[in-house]
């Protein structure tokens, strides 16, 4: 019988959860050094205005403020700027202009943090406004005001072009089929709001030089790259990378809006660095809702060709993208649209074609993620709705035309049209599964008898697959930092362990699963392994976590380091045993002579002999490091099926019952993926019927608190129904394809389908999210069914 070591597919309770459970976390605002500063910052009330005065004199009257930092004082330093991750660069604080309302405007350094909040009261700024430009569609008018005149090469907001996909050959199927439809969609801007808000404690050690930053990051390592170059730009100097260590301790979610660097580190440093005292800086609620970078924003223009029997054969999407004042998205290099291309979805098709343009507008720097890897949510939502456009033109049922359409298991590799290789799926499966669990044939045939008696009931599907895992290095990079991850491993005499990783958890539970895959792949107790993360100092170089991309990349470096070990651990195990390492096999978690399995000898006792009895010219010692560089991307994907009611009263939309079917590949702990998924269903169902930021024709921001940007509760979160296929990734160490963010992906379409079926009889083709019941009721009362 096998010894349960606390392996691959076993429900491990979260190591980490005694702490958080006790209130024990460890979160930057927790930190306090001594003779700490505080620093809170001024902000714009206008999108666009030029800066006429900064009177900083009373705040400085003021006990106990120390300070008031301006652009100017940073353009001394030329600190004024910083780069983005996209290359673009963006101000850390304005020297005479401001291009979008709570953009920082000044910094007060004070004693104590409410110190610090009253002097910002006590700036004076005046300002001269000037007129923004809000629609991304009107900033392209070459008579739109400017947001970026310090791009001297170009006098207009467009960004940049990308495209992807043979444009002649989709051009060429649209001109000849039989059917064609064709829906704008919008996806709004929303903000992740994670519970903790951004924030860092920098402290500048004048006499060995070198600067520690506990900062609430996703990705401490890029970081840390990031600010020794933006220190070499400046006449502050450089300060070498080695002498820079970015701590990320416990963070309160992240989802894609802890990658970038914002004006808040870079200003608190800097404060450090010239005042020499430690610096805290920490966002409250509303200034991380208005100001933090946002997601999504996709203005699509979306088509569909195919022929009357079902057969998908084109697809072809324009898309304005609305980056606001600067291009900090958090895309690999070559990708300014992320990995949206893979929007041909989990269909075979003949040929597509996609075209993005981003543009500059007067709002903060958008397109970072939501708990989405590189716009596929918006690539999903595109095709997913489409298909179910193509299903009502067609007047045929949408799981049927799915069924036509997916990709079959047997051409797994499969090229996309758009040049993505799939590695694995068996799409049609999982929807099979989620409609018998469902009951698909009898839920259709409720709705048609409710139909009949006037009430509004809907069903609906998204077939969604996924692309995560950046690397491979040969293709992603940020910064020209190559995508890889990776992972250090040490055995200890005893036969405990430590694990070190080079990405960061925000709540994911890498303590826990990073744990897991050392213990089954050394056969060591999850008990007796540790994991540490987000420390530059001790953890190896990585590009971080978001995009799900810590389990095929970090994860697979983990189980290759050790393999590592095992290797060596072999030829000490035959030296024990006193047999040839060819005769020595792993198995049952232990090294055993082949043909003779009671002589064998467990990884604690091969770990001893490391240290104590190893053979003769070995080197002592059990530990390994690896940098792995995927082969490719992996391909999570799932079968959703949502069944809602429509209050005809007050066109609220429930959600009746939510299916979903997952296939992430192997697993590693089926509890905390469960966990991932719920999460990820209520911010999937958030955006559809919730969550939005808009702005008015000045600029201002209309949801700029929790009381108008409105978020799920457990009130509005159904029951959420989970089920799994499995289809192991093929070239991943242990088969594993990453799930953090295909429950985000796949609900929005699948609610909006279920939303537009139940008022498809009513020649309703489409909706955009959120769904609100005051434009479902706007529509019953356009056709007499809005009950009073």
């Amino acid at each position: 019988m096998a010894t349960d070591v606390g392996g691959y597919g076993r429900s491990v309770k979260r190591k980490e959860d005694p702490r958080f459970i006790r209130g024990k976390g460890n979160y930057v605002d927790d930190l306090k050094l001594p003779g700490m500063l505080y620093m809170d910052i001024v902000r714009s009330p206008y999108a666009h205005a030029k800066i006429t005065s900064i009177d900083a004199s009373k705040a400085l009257a003021l006990p106990g403020v120390l300070a008031v930092i301006t652009g100017k004082d940073l353009d001394a330093y030329k600190l004024a700027w910083m780069p983005t991750l996209m290359s673009d660069t963006q101000m850390v604080l304005p020297i005479d202009r401001v291009v979008y309302q709570a953009q920082e405007v000044a910094a007060v350094i004070a004693t104590e943090r409410y110190i610090a909040a009253d002097g910002v009261a006590l700036v004076e700024v005046d300002y001269e406004p000037l007129p923004p430009v809000v629609d991304p569609y009107k900033a392209l008018d070459p008579s739109s005001p400017l947001v970026r005149p310090d791009h001297a090469d170009k006098n207009t907001n467009h960004i940049w072009h990308w495209e992807s996909g043979d444009k002649a050959r989709t051009d060429q199927l649209f001109n000849e089929a039989e059917v064609v439809v064709k829906e704008h969609m919008y996806l709004p801007r929303i903000h992740v709001s994670s519970i903790e808000t951004c924030g860092c404690v920098a402290s500048f050690d004048r006499v060995s030089g070198k600067l520690t930053v506990w900062m609430t990051t996703q990705a401490p390592h890029a970081i840390r790259t990031v600010f020794s170059l933006v220190t070499a730009a400046s006449a502050v100097g450089q300060i070498p990378e080695h002498k820079i260590r970015i701590i990320s301790p416990d963070i309160g979610g992240g989802f894609g809006g802890k990658v970038p660097v914002y004006p808040g580190y870079v200003i608190a440093t800097a404060a450090s660095v010239l005042t020499g005292h430690p610096v805290k800086w920490i966002e409250d609620r509303s200034e991380n809702l208005q100001a933090d970078s946002f997601a999504r924003d996709y203005h699509m223009d979306v088509e569909l060709a195919g022929k009357r029997d079902g057969t998908i054969t084109a697809l072809r999407v324009k898309t304005l993208a609305d980056h606001g004042s600067a291009d900090a998205a958090a895309n690999p290099s070559k990708f300014p649209a992320g990995l949206f291309n893979v929007c041909t979805g989990s269909y075979a098709m003949e040929a597509a074609h996609v075209e993005v343009d981003g543009v500059y507008t007067n709002k903060p720097p958008g397109g970072v993620a939501y708990r989405c890897s590189f716009r596929v949510t918006e690539a999903v939502h595109a095709i997913e709705r489409i298909v179910d456009r193509m299903a009502q033109e067609l007047k045929v049922d949408p799981a049927a035309l799915r069924m036509k359409n997916f990709i079959p298991p047997e051409k797994f590799p499969y090229k996309s049209p758009t040049g993505w290789e799939y590695d694995s799926g068996n799409y049609a499966g999982a929807l099979k599964l989620a409609m018998e669990k469902i009951g698909y044939a009898d839920l259709r045939r409720e709705q048609a008898e409710k139909r009949a008696r006037g009430e509004l009931m809907g069903i609906g599907i998204c077939t969604f697959t996924e692309i995560v895992g950046a690397g491979p290095s040969n293709t992603f990079d940020i910064l020209g930092i190559k995508m890889f991850d990776s992972a250090e491993i040490r055995v200890h005499p005893t036969g405990s362990a430590i694990v070190r990783i080079g990405v960061q958890s925000q709540g994911q539970g890498h303590e826990t699963t990073f744990a897991q895959i050392v213990a089954e792949e050394l056969g060591l107790p999850v008990d007796n392994i540790v994991v540490e993360h987000g420390d530059t100092d001790t953890a190896p170089y990585g590009l971080g976590t978001y995009a799900s991309r810590s389990t095929p990349t970090a994860g697979a470096a983990t189980a290759m380091a050790a393999r590592k070990i095992r290797e060596k651990a072999k030829a000490i195990a035959a030296h024990l045993l006193e047999a040839s390492p060819d005769d020595i096999e792993w198995g049952n978690y232990q090294f055993q002579v082949k043909g003779a399995p009671t002589r064998s000898k467990t990884m604690a006792d091969v770990a001893f002999a490391a240290y104590t009895n190893h053979p003769q010219g070995m080197e002592a010692g059990l530990e390994a490091v690896d940098y792995y560089d995927p082969p490719n991307l992996t391909f999570p994907f799932g079968a959703y099926i949502c069944i809602v009611d429509i209050d005809r009263g007050t066109g609220e939309v429930k959600i009746r019952r939510f299916l979903a079917v997952d296939d992430c590949g192997n697993i590693i702990n089926p509890m905390i993926v469960e966990g991932q998924i719920h999460g990820g269903l209520t911010m999937g169902m958030a955006p559809a019927l919730l969550e939005a930021i808009t702005y008015d024709e000045n600029g201002n921001i209309q949801q700029g608190t929790f009381m108008d940007y409105l978020l799920p509760t457990s009130m509005e979160t159904p029951a959420w129904e989970t089920d799994k296929t499995c289809t192991p990734s093929p070239h991943h160490p242990f088969g594993a394809k990453g799930v953090g963010e295909s429950a985000t992906v796949g609900a929005p379409p699948a609610i909006a389908n279920a939303v537009v079926d139940a008022l498809s009889h009513l020649g309703v083709t489409h909706l955009d999210i959120p769904i609100t019941p005051w434009k479902v009721h706007k529509i019953l009362e356009e056709h007499g069914l809005a009950e009073v």
